[in-house]
């Protein structure tokens, strides 16, 4: 995530699928947010008045669904 943040903070993150992410324990959720949504915004991917919305899930729940 180095490369969309500029932010040596988020180098514990992984894309797995289309809109999900893997992060690790150290990674800050709530500078997270509002980096991508700083870079989702300059690459025209968000409007103003959008939100990115980052969730904690808990993945052995999630395998299971």
């Amino acid at each position: 995530m180095r490369n969309f943040t500029n932010d040596a903070v988020f180098d514990d993150t992984l894309p797995v699928a289309d809109g999900l992410m893997e992060a690790g324990f150290r990674v800050p959720l709530d500078r997270l947010r509002p980096a991508m949504e700083d870079w989702f915004r300059r690459k025209g991917y968000l409007d103003q008045g959008e939100s990115l919305e980052v969730l904690e899930i808990d993945a052995a729940a999630a395998n299971r669904e």
